[in-house]
């Protein structure tokens, strides 16, 4: 008698609106005067790339989808298939985005400046939809992170909701705004916001933890989110399903920079689900990748390494 192998999960990672991500520094940000900048660092940006990255450093396995064009969107090509993702890029007209980060040596402050992106046809948009609706098979988990490009229908996540569960996928979902109300109107499975993000969602102040979970809660009972995963900077994180809610804090290590945190805890999360860990345990590798990205400079994310050294460090507790 043979016993069944369970694979892993499949995976993808759509970027609706990805980026060439430029890092250098100055000693001071001042206005008018020409600014001496260091090195600079380039990497592939926007978030589900920095998801996909994240994950396949980890050492599993997505496909990452993402429109792009331009030479800056050819250099996007080039990176990501030096760095060994599997992605399929879908042609679009305008040029793909690029954004930059700006450390200011004298105070220690990142300037990060986010362009909007290029401006998709209706034909690009629906092209890209055409493309996940035609997938066979459709992936266990479809991963959407990172701002709508202009042009892009305010309601692309939602639509991407509802196909998602037509096809017994589980949707991840990591943006604000618009897109991301009409998102949780039609109901996802997994939402990350930060703090602020979740505040301007709800339209209120959560100025404790007791009122940041309850807010958590709130999406979860309102059927707008199955799960809600948090993250709450140096205040740690917060995990809320039907079964409760749990807690985090934050490591207590240096931070060299805060871009790219957001990104990685996700990847580390679904990393984690993709092996078949319980969310629990996968939402601890999220804060472990998650805060393995605050010691990388510049546009890195975290490392496989620091990660791995971090996770049996987190702590999780559940709420009363």
């Amino acid at each position: 008698m043979s016993t069944a192998i369970a694979l892993p999960l499949s995976v993808l990672c759509l970027t609706m609106n990805p980026s060439v991500d430029l890092a250098t520094e100055t000693d001071q940000v001042v206005p008018t005067h020409k600014l001496r900048c260091g090195d600079t660092l380039h990497d592939a940006g926007g978030g589900g790339v920095n998801v996909a990255r994240v994950l396949t450093q980890l050492g599993g396995h997505c496909l990452s989808v993402c429109p792009a064009g331009g030479p800056s969107g050819d250099w996007l090509r080039h990176r990501m298939d030096a760095e060994g993702l599997d992605t399929a890029f879908l042609p679009i007209a305008q040029e793909t985005r690029v954004s930059f980060t700006v450390h200011e040596h004298s105070t220690g402050a990142e300037f990060r400046f986010v362009m909007p992106g290029p401006h998709l046809s209706e034909a690009e948009w629906q092209h890209c939809l055409q493309y996940l609706e035609a997938l066979q098979p459709f992936p266990d988990i479809l991963v959407a992170s990172g701002s709508l490009p202009p042009g892009a229908p305010t309601d692309f996540y939602a639509r991407l909701a509802a196909l998602t569960r037509q096809r017994g996928g589980r949707f991840v979902l990591d943006t604000s705004g618009p897109a991301l109300a009409a998102a949780l109107a039609e109901g996802v499975w997994l939402f990350k916001p930060n703090l602020r993000e979740l505040s301007a969602l709800v339209d209120r102040p959560l100025d404790n933890a007791a009122q940041w979970q309850a807010a958590a809660q709130d999406l979860v009972r309102q059927g707008r989110a199955e799960v809600v995963a948090l993250t709450l900077g140096h205040l740690g994180a917060v995990l809320a399903t039907r079964e409760g809610v749990w807690s985090t804090p934050a490591l207590d290590i240096p931070v060299a920079s805060a871009v790219g945190a957001g990104d990685s805890f996700v990847g580390g999360l679904v990393w984690g689900l993709q092996r078949g860990l319980p969310l629990q345990e996968a939402f601890t590798w999220g804060i472990a990748a998650g805060s393995a990205a605050l010691l990388t400079a510049g546009t890195g994310l975290s490392k496989a390494e620091d990660a791995q050294r971090l996770q049996p460090q987190v702590v999780i507790t559940q709420e009363a």
